[in-house]
């Protein structure tokens, strides 16, 4: 019987054949998902052999995919990419350039 080692150390990432972090919950939770809706399908009464081509089949491409953006992005790629998109690009400034050079004093009125 195989064992599989799930974590190696205390304070590192969860890591499962390859797939770390975040990727290994993609991965489960995709799974899990996937069998839900063959399910669904084949209880509302879709043919058994659709139902397994489609199972088969999405959880090929969700395998697939997986793994290539944990190669890919690595341990916190998907973090960082997520955090590029939001930053932006370049910064608009729409003000007159005498406004930057006016200075904030107020005048004393004597």
């Amino acid at each position: 019987m195989n064992t599989y080692h799930i974590n190696k150390g205390i304070g590192r990432t969860v890591e499962f054949k390859g797939l770390k972090a975040q990727y290994l919950f993609i991965f489960a939770g995709g799974l899990l998902g996937i069998l839900v809706f063959v399910m669904v399908m084949y209880i509302a009464g879709v043919s058994t052999y659709l139902c397994l081509t489609i199972g088969g089949g999405g959880s090929s491409i969700l395998i697939w995919q997986t793994f290539l953006l944990n190669g890919k992005y690595g341990e916190h790629g998907l973090m960082k990419l997520g955090a590029q998109k939001k930053h932006p690009r370049y910064i608009i400034s729409r003000k007159c350039m005498y406004r930057y050079l006016k200075s904030n004093r107020q005048k004393v009125s004597a």
